[in-house]
């Protein structure tokens, strides 16, 4: 089942539903993995008190953990991304976004890579030889 984000109470089990979970862009590219959650006004070490609304989901993070997930500890907060709750469009099997992932800092490490390393090496920045033939047959038979 898939709800939208824009709903307004939903109540959801954070380790169920979107923890370790895929995040998607607005073109259905692999952006990022749900590591944790950022809530907001949570009271550190006690109740909330009675009648104040619950916390709701501000962003979603994700970042480099293998390491903490491996050693223990926690990521410091300069290295994870921050994902506005208002840019998740649709939460299922998968979490879809309403951007393209180019736009955020989600995939700055694969974009640095191919600019710095992979653009480098000759013919780094050349399309696959199978994507040209195919262009260039789709031309032929006058698709576009």
């Amino acid at each position: 089942m898939t709800e939208k984000a824009d709903h307004g109470s939903q109540f959801r089990d954070a380790h169920l539903h979107l923890l370790d979970r895929q995040v998607l862009d607005s073109a259905g590219v692999p952006v990022a993995v749900v590591d944790d959650l950022e809530l907001s006004d949570v009271p550190v070490g006690q109740d909330l008190p009675a009648g104040k609304s619950p916390p709701v989901i501000t962003a979603l993070l994700s970042g480099p953990v293998l390491g903490t997930r491996i050693f223990g500890g926690r990521p410091p907060k300069s290295r994870r991304h921050h994902t506005p709750w208002t840019f998740v469009s649709e939460v299922g099997v998968v979490i879809k976004l309403s951007i393209r992932g180019d736009l955020t800092d989600l995939t700055w490490t694969e974009r640095w890579v191919r600019d710095h390393i992979i653009g480098r090496i000759p013919g780094g920045r050349h399309e696959p030889k199978h994507k040209q033939d195919n262009d260039s047959a789709a031309n032929q038979r006058g698709d576009s």
